[in-house]
């Protein structure tokens, strides 16, 4: 068995560490964990390193492509390696969730994200493993393209740290594994709402027929 670990962001110095660059950060990572060192594939256009786990083999893929056209990369490797969506797992960057806060899904939409968009375009196929970082909104006075393409400040540096080193585990469990098993493990549970319990007087207004007592 193989899987395909996708991390998202852009070529070049001038993006490295950026918000917008939190999938390459974590491949970077995961390859020194591994004692890999990525290799240019011109052909591919991508940075790639592989190697094998319990069995499994995994190929860590960079796409140089920039951002907006990550499934031009992504599409050939898959064919070449003869993997399918089922076999594609990719690391990104989420705008809609709080620094540091992670989600694994199974499949999905695009969700606005580019790098997303232009694999959903060339895979033709939604069923891949996604994992999602929280990089937050932008400042307010920000353009969305200058908080992505700015680095995290010293406040949440520390929480992006945090995040990446919970998520090495989540994405081995995935490899090891399956999603569904690392989605029970890894992602944040949900927090029931408490019942708000009646005051005396919303207890004595029920009880006089004046209303009802709401619970949120």
């Amino acid at each position: 068995m193989t899987k395909m670990i996708v991390g998202l962001g852009n070529p070049g110095d001038k993006y490295a560490h950026t918000k917008h660059n939190i999938g390459f950060d974590v491949l970077d990572v995961m390859a020194s964990r591994l004692n890999l060192t990525f290799k240019r594939d011109k052909t591919f256009i991508a940075d790639i390193a592989s190697t094998f786990s319990n069995g499994e083999k995994i190929i860590l893929v960079k796409p140089v492509t920039f951002m907006n056209e990550s499934g031009k990369s992504v599409k050939p490797l898959l064919a070449y390696n003869g993997l399918t969506a089922d076999d594609l797992m990719v690391v990104y960057d989420d705008l809609d969730m709080a620094v540091g806060k992670l989600r694994l899904r199974q499949k999905g939409s695009a969700g606005g994200h580019n790098g997303i968009k232009s694999i959903l375009a060339h895979v033709g196929d939604e069923h891949f493993s996604r994992v999602r970082i929280g990089i937050g909104r932008p400042l307010p006075g920000w353009t969305v393209v200058n908080h992505v393409l700015a680095a995290f400040s010293e406040e949440d540096a520390p929480k992006i740290t945090e995040a990446i080193n919970y998520l090495i585990p989540a994405v081995e469990c995935i490899v090891n594994e399956d999603v569904d098993m690392a989605m029970n493990r890894y992602n944040p549970k949900k927090q029931k709402k408490q019942k708000k319990q009646a005051q005396p007087a919303d207890m004595a207004a029920e009880a006089a027929g004046e209303g009802e007592v709401v619970h949120e």
